[in-house]
Formats: C-alpha cells, sequence, structure tokens
C-alpha cells in the first residue's frame, strides 16, 4: 500500500520509528567499532536528511563514490537484522521459522532427537495457526533426519510422516488454486470493472467454473475458506450482484470472528473483509447494518484487536475514511459532510507519500461528489479536476470516465457553459476511447448537449423526459453500474422539484433497507 521511493535504502529508513532507531544503534553499538563504520554514519546522514543524494554523501562523509553500493548494502541488511529482533516484529510465523532455524543448527551439530522435539513443536504451532506451507516444510525436514538416522522415536514414525506430508500437499495444492483465483479476479476487476453486457458476463462465470478446484466445504481450513469467499466475492463485484457480494463478505469476515486470534495474525486480510463488506452495504443500500459493522471496526482498531503496524495503520486511515464518507452518501448530508472533509484533507496531507495516487484519486472523487451533494459545483469542479489531469492513473477506468461525465454536470449546475461544447466533446471522445460509453451516459451528454437550445419555459419538460429514460435502467444488470457513482436520478429529480440534491437524498435515505 505504501509509496516505494526511489532509494530503497532511504525509503527503509526514513520508514522507521523512534524505537526502531534507537533499537538498531543500540544493536550496532553491542561491537564498539560499529559506531565510527562507514555504514553508521551513513545511517546518521539519511536520517537527517529529506532526499537522497549519492553527491551529499560524499561530500559529508569519507565514504568514497566505489564503497557506496557495497555501504548501502550493509547497512540494509543490519537494519532488516535488528528489525527482526523487533518484538513488535514478531509474529507467528516468525516464531515458527526461528523454531526452524533452531533446529537446524542442532540437526548440523547432530544433536537429532533435540532438533526432532523442536521440530514436533513447531509442527503443533503451524498446523493449530493453519500455517500450512510451514507445516509441510517441517514435515520434509522430519523427512530428512528420520530417513539418515535411526532415531528410534516411533515404530510407526515413517507412515505417520508420509501421511501427515500427502495431507498438507493436498491442502496446499488447494489453497495455491482458490489463491491463484481469487488473485485472477481481483486482476480482472481492477483493468475491466463491471461486466457490459450478456458475453463479458459469460466469459466471466466460465473463467470462474474452470479454475474453481473441487472440494467439499467441510475438507477445508481456515485458509482455504478465506480464498474460496475472496474469489467469489470478486466474482460477485464483477457481475454487479451486490447481494452475493454482502454474502460473501460476510463469510469472509465471519471467519476472523470465530477465530479472533486470526485478527492480529492476518490483520490485512481482515481489514480488507471488513472494507469489501462495508463496501456491499452501502451498494444495498442497508444503512443499518453499515453503522453496525463500521462501529466494530473502529472499536476493533481503539481495543487493539487488529495488529498495528505502518501498512496497517495506512489501511485503517484508508477504510475507516472511505467508509465514514459513504455514510454521510448513504444518510445524504452532504453540508455536514463538508466540515468532516475539511479535517480529512489536513490528514491526507499526512499520507501523501504513504498512499498510491490511485486510492489518493478515491478520496478526491468522493471529496468531489459531496461538494456537488451540497452545492458548491466550483468545488466539484476543482477536485474532479485533479483526477481528470492526473496522468499516471492506469487502473480503474470507471473512476476516469465517472469524473468527466459529473464534471459535465457540475459545469452545467455552476453555469460555468462557455466551454461545455468543448467538454462534451472531449468527454464523449474519452468515453468511446475507453470503451466505456454506455447507454446512461449517452444519454446524459446528448441531453446536456442539447439543453442550449431548448426554451427557459421548456428545460423542466427536458429534465422530465430524461428522467423517464433514465429510470428504468436503475435496476438494469449492467446499465446500474452508472448510478453507483454518480446519482443521476436524484440530480433530475432536484431539477424536476427545484429542491437541493440534498434534500431529495434525505428523503430517500428515510426510505432505505433497515
Amino acid at each position: 500500500m505504501a509509496i516505494e521511493q526511489k532509494d530503497a535504502l532511504f525509503s527503509l529508513i526514513k520508514s522507521l520509528t523512534k524505537s526502531e532507531k534507537r533499537q538498531f544503534k543500540l544493536y550496532v553499538g553491542r561491537l564498539g567499532g560499529n559506531i565510527e563504520a562507514n555504514f553508521m554514519v551513513l545511517f546518521n546522514l539519511l536520517d537527517k536528511v529529506s532526499s537522497y543524494n549519492d553527491e551529499l554523501i560524499l561530500k559529508k562523509t569519507n565514504i568514497k563514490k566505489q564503497q557506496i553500493s557495497n555501504t548501502k548494502a550493509h547497512l540494509y541488511k543490519q537494519i532488516l537484522v535488528s528489525l527482526r529482533f523487533n518484538p513488535v516484529h514478531q509474529n507467528i510465523r516468525s516464531q515458527i521459522r526461528e523454531q526452524f532455524d533452531f533446529a537446524a543448527i542442532l540437526y548440523g551439530k547432530g544433536l537429532y532427537k533435540q532438533s526432532l522435539k523442536i521440530l514436533e513443536k513447531a509442527k503443533e504451532l503451524a498446523l493449530k495457526n493453519e500455517e500450512s506451507n510451514l507445516a509441510y516444510e517441517i514435515v520434509q525436514f522430519e523427512k530428512v533426519i528420520e530417513s539418515q538416522y535411526i532415531t528410534r522415536s516411533l515404530s510407526n514414525r515413517a507412515d505417520e510422516l508420509a501421511i501427515q506430508a500427502k495431507e498438507l500437499s493436498v491442502k496446499n495444492v488447494r489453497i495455491s488454486k482458490l489463491s491463484n483465483l481469487s488473485l485472477q479476479l481481483y486482476s480482472l476487476m481492477l483493468k475491466e470493472g463491471y461486466v457490459k453486457n450478456d458475453s463479458t458476463s459469460k466469459e466471466v462465470v466460465n473463467y470462474f467454473e474452470k479454475r474453481l478446484p473441487k472440494f467439499e466445504l467441510s475438507d477445508l481450513g481456515f485458509g482455504e475458506k478465506l480464498f474460496l469467499y475472496k474469489a467469489y466475492l470478486w466474482r460477485s463485484l464483477i457481475m454487479q450482484d451486490f447481494i452475493s457480494s454482502f454474502k460473501y463478505s460476510k463469510k469472509w469476515v465471519d471467519l476472523f470472528q470465530e477465530k479472533p486470534e486470526m485478527k492480529l495474525q492476518n490483520p490485512v486480510f481482515y481489514l480488507k473483509g471488513v472494507n469489501y463488506l462495508l463496501e456491499s452495504l452501502y451498494l444495498t443500500r442497508q444503512k443499518t447494518k453499515f453503522n453496525t459493522v463500521l462501529s466494530l471496526l473502529e472499536k476493533d482498531i481503539d481495543e487493539g484487536n487488529i495488529a498495528l503496524n505502518a501498512n496497517t495503520q495506512i489501511l485503517n486511515f484508508l477504510y475507516l475514511n472511505q467508509n465514514k464518507l459513504n455514510l454521510f452518501f448513504l444518510e445524504g448530508r452532504f453540508s455536514e459532510g463538508l466540515v468532516y472533509v475539511n479535517d480529512l484533507l489536513d490528514e491526507l496531507e499526512l499520507y501523501t507519500t504513504k498512499i498510491d495516487k490511485h486510492h489518493i484519486m478515491v478520496f478526491y472523487y468522493k471529496i468531489g461528489c459531496m461538494y456537488f451533494g451540497a452545492g458548491d459545483n466550483e468545488m466539484c469542479i476543482h477536485y474532479l479536476e485533479k483526477i481528470i489531469n492526473n496522468k499516471e492513473l492506469k487502473m480503474r477506468e470507471d473512476l476516469l470516465c465517472f469524473s468527466r461525465v459529473l464534471n459535465l454536470v457540475a459545469h452545467y449546475e455552476a453555469g460555468l457553459d462557455y466551454n461545455i461544447e468543448k467538454l462534451i466533446v472531449s468527454t464523449y471522445k474519452f468515453l468511446r476511447k475507453m470503451n466505456d460509453l454506455n447507454q446512461v451516459q449517452a444519454k446524459m451528454i446528448t441531453f446536456l448537449k442539447n439543453l442550449s437550445n431548448i426554451y427557459p419555459q421548456d428545460i423542466k419538460k427536458e429534465f422530465i423526459k430524461l428522467h423517464k429514460e433514465l429510470i428504468k435502467f436503475e435496476n438494469h444488470p449492467y446499465e446500474k453500474r452508472a448510478f453507483l457513482y454518480l446519482d443521476i436520478i436524484s440530480w433530475l429529480e432536484s431539477n424536476i422539484q427545484n429542491v437541493s440534491v440534498e434534500s431529495i437524498i434525505q428523503e430517500k435515505a428515510k426510505k432505505m433497507i433497515k
């Protein structure tokens, strides 16, 4: 999630907390000669400066040009070793690997029984925590020891290890297939977005069914179920089946509720699961359940039920704020939301070097929508133009497309129609180029294009006409996606009734699914 700076060492040093820097200096200082070593001089320099520069190193230290590369590599390794000893970075996996390393040392010294004893404990820990890959690696090591030396540990030891290895191998192959399917569908969703017609819908279904391994649900462990539910979730979102996406995101989160210790072991998976559950509740307009899940997420974070590190801190910021914005949208509280947006923008400034451009643009789109809902169209345009003018945004073409459509509407509402013809043409060309021009967008563009030719007294009739044409697409399997990004229907109704968009959406919020 975090953005990698150009120089890996500089990026690593800047990511260190005060306690991690202190620990590193204590770790290095255990050998007195290290304090004056080149790599420590380099550390102290890079810790102080705000940007990386080879010339600065040559100027401020005694490190020669030909020594820079090796010094940086040595410092990078020493920092990682120091971090490895930090309790903050210790988890079940690191504990298991540490025990495995101890067993390997004992094995190398010919202390076979001691080695097997440690491996047995490490294997129990791995199996208990669903770390089947590590468990399989341990079993393979046990087989090596048992096959080379007469330990007389158990008469049926060979059969027991062979059966364990086979069971873990089957499990790992199944996890691999499910995780591959999940990753491939996630990639497809990011690149292509939602299905646009029956043809692409059938392709997705065939793609999914062809790659889904056969299984009995009762045979699946935590990890297998996790990737299974993730794969079904991605398929549901691609197919715009939001009831199904709610079903599988809830199953995903329920896995962690049934085994709370997994929140600490796999915090990223838990946070992502909760985020998709909230997104599904938002898309299905289940306001009360949305509030409940959001409150539970805040409680988990506040009570320390989720392992906290730089990565999870970023995810906490992203998911909490994105979904708090969504709550304002669900309830139609746009004017009130602007107060929240002001605080969010200050906090977002602190995260700009840690969050990728895509997520920042998502925030800008939501902020633009908040201003649009509150009736401040010029500020809406300001944030949409940050997206439209961004040449680095490669993913989520749907975000680029709907930013341009909303930009057109905001220009009309703001009375900035001096260049609207040019905007209409450029928007139309962009949508055609992206192969994303659906019927809703086409009708919107035609409507805005023709507004300048309509007499003032007839404008309301045209709004009513367009409303009748678009309302039939609200539950269309492929066209409804247009309404997920921009509530065009509410905008039309606000113009027809001569009231604000905010009041229209607030009235609808009262009738939402509880």
